[in-house]
């Protein structure tokens, strides 16, 4: 794995080739920990009903505790870029430390929430053994939380630099650690006694240790080390990390108040009874093997978006984006004509060892979800590639308030309303949540084509009157370019 410049002729900059050799290996790496969950989902389905039903809500509460400092901790990604795009490995490196103090902060700050996790699904009102598990699964993951954030951080370093091969090999061999953790600690095997659903999230916290711990050893390569002054520039710097939380804190509280909406919603829904919640968990679970993959285009996009933004060229980001909207677009398309057609199919491995009548009543509510998810999913490929291109630039406080309205008054509102007035469906909910994902991809379209993120970034004021990287470039469309003052 390397981490210094490459001596292969670079790719032009905004054509195809550039955009796949930065985002196939974030893809494989999405897919990894994608294949990592959804194993996790069906091991906890062959495990019991009430496992599975528990799993979602309880992931969902910790990504609504780690949203914020998460999100600031993966806009590492953006600021590593900007500086890569005007060649300052001293900022990377001062940028990537600021991360690594947050996230060790924040991870403290959240294992002190532990015992939030009772009280929390007390208020959801879920069956009495759903509540267990789920309170069981919570406290691991609030302990081990900095694992979390630290590989958050860590990855931006190399995704930030387009060297995501490396977060490819980590996020793999994390995942497959994870899985065979997942088996043996759910079950058990030997001396190892089957934890169940705690297992599942100890197994989860083991692979996030293991990815930091790989991270570690490729950063402090003797080269790596030198070519970036890791240790030089790891001080605190008041003024750069100021500038993480005005522009990461954004992207971190539009994550919280999505994920948090999507909580309170599958805690509403929870109320239904524990066949609707888990059938939604395996339709959010099954639409994550289409998603999550996706999420390694969009930061891609944020990498790419960032690179021009720190060389001075923004406008030639717009060719990158509309490229990876198209192969978003076809790749969503095609799974939303599975949910469609083979919906039995996609369910037979979590099927495969659960219980026949417990889980025949899960699945035919999960093929019914999955006609929603084919109608949201081209949607979800809008907002995966046009909100990473404009936060890549700094636009991070749109997409707070886009997503504030959007979860809060089209999803959870609806939602809430016909709970309290016992008209609260599944098919009430989910049209909600559909409205929801419809709503959020039309705003972020339209932001990205209003165009205001291409006067925006990070940096500092003096870094963008001329870069080397657009002097030295001589390419055709850095000629043609008509570069412009931007705006922090």
């Amino acid at each position: 794995m390397t981490t210094g410049h490459s001596s292969k002729p670079k790719p032009a900059p905004g054509s195809l080739r550039e955009l796949v050799q930065v985002a196939l290996p974030l893809v494989i790496s999405s897919g990894s920990v994608t294949l990592m969950y959804v194993v996790d989902r069906i091991f906890l389905t062959w495990h019991s009903p009430e496992a599975l039903a528990a799993a979602m809500p309880a992931s969902m509460v910790h990504w609504t505790l780690l949203s914020v400092p998460f999100g600031v901790a993966m806009y590492t990604n953006t600021f590593v870029s900007q500086y890569d795009g005007a060649q300052r490995p001293d900022r990377i490196a001062a940028s990537l430390w600021q991360a690594i103090y947050l996230a060790v902060v924040a991870g403290f700050l959240l294992a002190l929430l532990t015992p939030l996790s009772g009280p929390i699904f007390a208020w959801g009102k879920h069956d009495p053994e759903v509540q267990v598990q789920e309170v069981r699964y919570l406290r691991v993951l609030c302990l081990g939380s900095l694992p979390f954030l630290l590989s958050g951080a860590l990855s931006g370093f190399f995704t930030g630099r387009g060297h995501t091969t490396v977060v490819m090999w980590v996020n793999v061999t994390a995942s497959l650690l994870n899985i065979g953790l997942d088996y043996l600690l759910i079950f058990g095997g030997g001396p190892v006694p089957g934890w169940g659903i705690t297992g599942a999230a100890i197994a989860t916290v083991s692979a996030q240790f293991t990815a930091v711990g790989l991270y570690a050893i490729v950063l402090l390569r003797p080269e790596t080390v030198k070519e970036f002054g890791l240790l030089a520039n790891r001080r605190f710097d008041r003024e750069l990390f100021g500038r993480f939380i005005k522009y990461g804190v954004p992207n971190g509280v539009m994550s919280l108040v999505d994920v948090a909406g999507f909580t309170v919603f599958l805690l509403l829904l929870g109320q239904i009874g524990s066949d609707e919640l888990a059938a939604t968990n395996l339709a959010f679970n099954i639409n994550s093997m289409a998603f999550v993959p996706m999420l390694g285009v969009g930061t891609a996009v944020m990498t790419l978006v960032g690179r021009r933004v720190g060389e001075g060229r923004p406008r030639l980001a717009i060719r990158t984006t509309w490229t990876a909207f198209g192969l978003a677009a076809v790749y969503m398309l095609a799974f939303s004509a599975l949910y469609l057609s083979v919906p039995e199919i996609l369910l037979l491995p979590y099927a495969a060892m659960a219980d026949a009548e417990n889980f025949a009543r899960v699945q035919n509510l999960a093929v019914v979800l999955l006609r929603y998810v084919a109608v949201y999913a081209f949607f979800d490929a809008i907002i995966i590639v046009f909100s990473s291109a404009i936060r890549g630039a700094g636009d991070t406080r749109f997409g707070l308030w886009l997503t504030l309205v959007a979860a809060w008054l089209v999803m959870v509102l609806p939602t809430w309303l016909a709970a309290r007035n016992d008209m609260l469906t599944l098919h009430v909910g989910w049209i909600a949540c559909t409205g929801f994902i419809v709503t959020l991809a039309i705003g972020f379209l339209l932001r990205f084509l209003h165009g205001k993120w291409q006067t925006m970034t990070v940096l500092e004021p003096d870094l963008l009157v001329s870069t080397p990287a657009l002097q030295a470039d001589s390419s055709p469309d850095s000629q043609s370019e008509v570069t412009q003052p931007l705006q922090p």
